[in-house]
């Protein structure tokens, strides 16, 4: 392991250590007709949160959302309110160049002050507050910090920055604090850094190398990840108790910087109590965070709604944000089936000298969801890498998932397991009926295996439904041989593909694996 990827380890566990003490945080929110999105709850259980999926799925309207959530103390505050974040364009003179207003709810629910209490924005001909029936109810308040990181490079940003030349200015030397951040992650350090402005809306950062003769350069000047990491550093660093809500986090960052940023984020998160919210297209960025923290979004293409995709999805995770760009990803339906793919991988990879790393196993709930899975890989001309194993008793599907895939030009690769029942019973019938090439596999005499299994089946007559018996027998099998179904499937997979029991299934799956390495 290496050192970053221990380190954030660490950061992680004191994290979730330190999540029990908090007294103010944003525990979940939920948006109602705002933007497409439908209803949706976005829940944060992590103290900094990374939101992702692609474009047009709600990072944005989910983080815009969280703006609202608070009302900072001071002045200046209405930026934060809904009519700033999520505002109408309305023409008197033409009715088609007016924006849609709909009827629209963001809830939000806190622990604040160590009490769970919870507030609503909502629209009607104006935006109010509702504080979910509490009488005498008053909007939380705490420090919010929203920045979206673009270039210097707008024409009217950069003509409005450029008068501050010509104005009366305040300069303000920054203190050493703010530049910790950003000195763990760039690899210069700085004289002196400094920052004029005229209001609290435009300033420029100017910057004075220690290695350098040379006069002090402004941000016209700085590479864009320079940039990012000394607006990131200077902003949140003086920040107690706020939340942070940071668009497009990896705006000009290399990955290797991209995983010290968030890696120091989760330590002033720590270090300064903070809720931290990012958005991001990047993987680097999602691993940086546990599972746990990693919130997706996905659009489906037929109904346009906006829906949070859950944590099993790792396979299109890596395949959407490039991880395998240069790998066959294969979905199955559950874990079981999983194994058996595995075993009979395991068995054909030395047949044709594949490795391992070559290909990506995966497995998603249920073969309802494939037909939306194929949508959304072929929006992202994906399809080509994948190919979808399902159960034998989903083979009235193909004509449906083959469609799916032909409304973006492709031809889906459907693969079936053996039989037209479920891959538990496959399992089952394959020990039961050749005990005799499994018991040094399974670790057991085939003296002991066979009563066994017909102890488990003698013991669930009657006692579950039919559909579930080979589940039920399989998992006491595994449990009695200490091991689990998958592992146990991953062994029959293996032992059926090299006694050429499969032949139909494994001859599909090497054609699918040499097409791929022909593209």
């Amino acid at each position: 392991m290496s050192l970053i990827a221990r380190e954030l380890r660490e950061i992680w566990d004191a994290l979730r250590a330190k999540t029990g003490e908090r007294n103010d945080t944003l525990e979940e929110i939920r948006i109602k007709q705002l933007r497409n999105v439908r209803d949706l709850r976005v829940p944060f259980s992590y103290p900094v949160t990374v939101l992702a999926g692609p474009n047009g799925c709600g990072k944005s309207t989910v983080l815009f959302s969280c703006a609202c959530a608070y009302r900072p103390p001071g002045r200046g505050t209405r930026k934060f309110v809904p009519s700033s974040m999520f505002p109408n364009f309305t023409s008197r003179q033409f009715a088609v160049a007016s924006d849609a207003v709909q009827r629209t709810e963001l809830e939000f629910y806190y622990l604040h002050g160590g009490e769970r209490l919870s507030m609503a924005w909502r629209r009607g001909q104006r935006w109010n507050r509702s504080f979910m029936g509490r009488k005498g109810g008053r909007q939380p308040e705490r420090d919010v910090y929203l920045r979206t990181l673009a270039n210097l490079t707008n024409p009217s940003e950069v003509r409005s920055v450029l008068q501050l030349g010509r104005e009366r200015v305040q300069s303000e030397t920054l203190t050493p604090d703010f530049l910790v951040f950003a000195h763990r992650i760039l690899p210069w350090r700085y004289r002196s850094l400094a920052l004029i402005s005229d209001r609290p809306t435009r300033d420029l950062l100017f910057a004075e190398l220690d290695a350098t003769e040379e006069t002090s350069y402004s941000e016209f000047h700085m590479s864009s990840g320079e940039r990012t990491i000394l607006r990131i550093s200077k902003d949140i660093s003086e920040l107690r108790n706020a939340l942070v809500l940071i668009d497009e986090i990896d705006t000009g960052l290399h990955p290797y910087t991209q995983q010290q940023v968030m890696l120091e984020l989760q330590r002033s998160a720590l270090r300064q109590n903070l809720q931290i919210v990012v958005a991001s297209h990047s993987s680097v960025v999602l691993e940086s965070v546990p599972a746990e923290a990693r919130l997706f979004f996905e659009r489906d293409d037929q109904t346009g709604e906006v829906r949070r995709a859950p944590l099993y999805r790792d396979i299109f995770q890596k395949a959407l944000y490039g991880q395998s760009r240069d790998q066959l990803s294969i979905l199955c339906e559950d874990a079981v089936a999983e194994g058996i793919i595995r075993g009979i991988l395991d068995w054909l990879n030395i047949e044709i000298g594949l490795r391992h790393e070559d290909v990506v196993v995966g497995r998603d709930t249920g073969k309802d969801e494939f037909a939306g899975h194929i949508r959304t890989l072929g929006m992202f001309n994906k399809l080509a890498d994948f190919v979808f194993v399902l159960d034998g008793d989903a083979r009235n599907l193909e004509h449906r998932l083959r469609a799916a895939a032909e409304e973006f030009g492709h031809t889906v690769r459907l693969l079936f397991l053996p039989d037209r029942g479920t891959p538990e019973q496959w399992l089952w019938d394959a020990i039961r009926l050749r005990p005799a090439d499994y018991t040094s596999h399974l670790g057991i005499a085939q003296s002991d295996l066979v009563p066994r299994m017909e102890d488990l089946e003698r013991s669930i007559e009657g006692a579950v439904q039919q559909k579930d018996e080979a589940r039920v027998t399989l998992s006491g099998l595994a449990q009695a041989l200490g091991r689990t179904p998958p592992e146990i499937a991953r062994i029959v997979g293996r032992v059926e593909a090299e006694r050429g029991a499969v032949p139909e299934l494994v001859e599909a799956l090497r054609d699918r694996i040499e097409t791929w390495r022909r593209l």
